[in-house]
């Protein structure tokens, strides 16, 4: 330990300024795992929207551990604080490229999970790494782990949400006085898997730096100053009900004006069904490629990925030609949609439509995008952050302290519930196939 102490190295992030990295958290960022996060956008295709958001899982990694270790120090907690502090850095190694853009292709057809891909890295049960691709010297990130005395496992049982047990009775326990309650890693694991965590403070601040929205501005002083450990859990004082306030309202409006927003969706499922229609997909390296190994993949696959490839790079994009909205949605017809959660069924709806509209098959593309949010960012709606009233020596959940938090919680996003795309030569006669096939 006392030889990776003497290595230290300062990073300057656009986000929280210079980092000074040392020890085992140099060691892991200059593994071949970790560097592999500089070929993957953070947004997937979205910079063909926002022309800023060139940002990379590495830097955003970097960003989670420099909150996560901030949130252990505010927390008061020591014990473990190198594991979750790992995890924090290592939690995204498993994303395929372009991130969420077809995640739920991985899970359907291969049955990949990235948080599954992640832990298997970080336990030595999966190489990342494509054959060929391990430089000499270079070790791996379990190697590193296990020569700085951490164990591997336990940074692995950080990456998946609930995975840290949960103490029983924690609030019942505060309210009648008791300050006991979860051990250390219970404690840990909300720094990464919570309400409020290091890696959603993190994704809101760098995502709306680099696309130029202005709507994820968080005081992240103010939500570290007003964080305390009570009962096993992390909750927030009183005095930062308007900082934890105002950053579920970030959440909120970057996933209707930037995560969701309809041109980005159009790319995104562009690239998800050049991949779903590629033959053999199954026996490609697909998980363990970086962003333009995986374009190289597509524009020698066949003509339509080719020509999806070709669309993506000079912005030839398909255009929406129908949706139906969330308003107003009857029980009967959300009936019928949801049946295209299954991507089988989907595709059968996508090919009759476009045969309905006398278009070639794949180029329309039925868009379901409430799916897309469990597999991408399952704590959307999650507005439980814990408030501590010291006056009143009460800890009460937000929503009692806060009519706007009750609301976001019952805010649609997206506000449309299916989105039909198209060539934009098509957009008519698909419009009026799509109402025909969905109504």
């Amino acid at each position: 330990m006392a030889r990776l102490a003497e290595r230290s190295k300062t990073v300057h992030d656009t986000v929280h300024g210079s980092l000074n990295i040392e020890g085992v958290f140099l060691e892991l960022l200059d593994s071949a795992e970790f560097q592999r996060l500089h070929g993957i956008h953070q947004l997937g295709l979205a910079n063909l929207v926002f022309p800023g958001a060139n940002h990379t899982r590495l830097e955003h990694s970097l960003g989670v551990w420099h909150i996560g270790t901030s949130m252990a120090r505010a927390a008061g907690v020591d014990a473990g604080a190198g594991e979750i502090a790992a995890a924090c850095l290592l939690h995204d190694l498993g994303h395929p490229p372009f991130s969420h853009t077809f995640e739920y292709i991985l899970h359907d057809r291969l049955g990949i999970d990235h948080e599954e891909t992640t832990r298997r890295i970080i336990t030595g049960g999966y190489d990342i790494l494509r054959e060929g691709e391990r430089l000499p010297g270079r070790r791996s990130v379990p190697s590193i782990l296990e020569d700085a005395g951490l164990d591997p496992e336990r940074v692995a049982r950080y990456i998946r949400a609930g995975e840290a047990p949960r103490p029983d009775g924690a609030l019942e326990r505060f309210g009648s006085g008791s300050r006991a309650g979860g051990d250390d890693r219970t404690r840990l694991g909300q720094i990464l898997h919570g309400p409020l965590d290091a890696d959603q403070l993190d994704y809101l601040l760098r995502d709306s730096r680099y696309t130029g929205v202005a709507y994820g501005v968080i005081d992240l002083p103010r939500l570290l100053r007003t964080m305390v450990l009570h009962g096993g859990r992390l909750v927030i004082r009183k005095q930062g009900l308007a900082a934890v306030e105002s950053t579920l309202v970030a959440r909120s409006l970057m996933f209707s004006s930037v995560y969701f927003h309809k041109t980005v969706r159009i790319c995104e499922m562009m690239m998800a069904r050049a991949v779903e229609r590629m033959e053999g997909l199954e026996d490609t390296d697909l998980p363990r490629l970086v962003d333009s190994e995986l374009l190289a993949l597509l524009s020698s696959s066949g003509r339509f990925q080719r020509d999806i490839v070709t669309r993506l790079k000079y912005r030839r994009l398909f255009k929406k030609a129908f949706t139906v909205p969330v308003a107003g949605l009857e029980e009967g017809t959300a009936g019928r949609l949801a049946r295209l959660a299954d991507p089988s069924q989907r595709r059968t709806v996508e090919d009759e439509i476009a045969r309905k509209a006398g278009v070639e098959e794949g180029y329309v593309i039925v868009d379901l995008p409430s799916r897309e949010v469990l597999f991408s960012e399952p704590r959307m709606r999650q507005t439980g952050v814990l408030i501590l009233d010291e006056e009143r020596k009460r800890l009460e959940p937000l929503s009692r302290h806060s009519p706007l938090a009750r609301a976001l919680q019952n805010r649609p996003v997206p506000d449309w519930a299916v989105m039909v795309s198209t060539d934009a030569r098509s957009r008519s006669k698909v419009a009026e196939a799509a109402r025909r096939v969905l109504a």
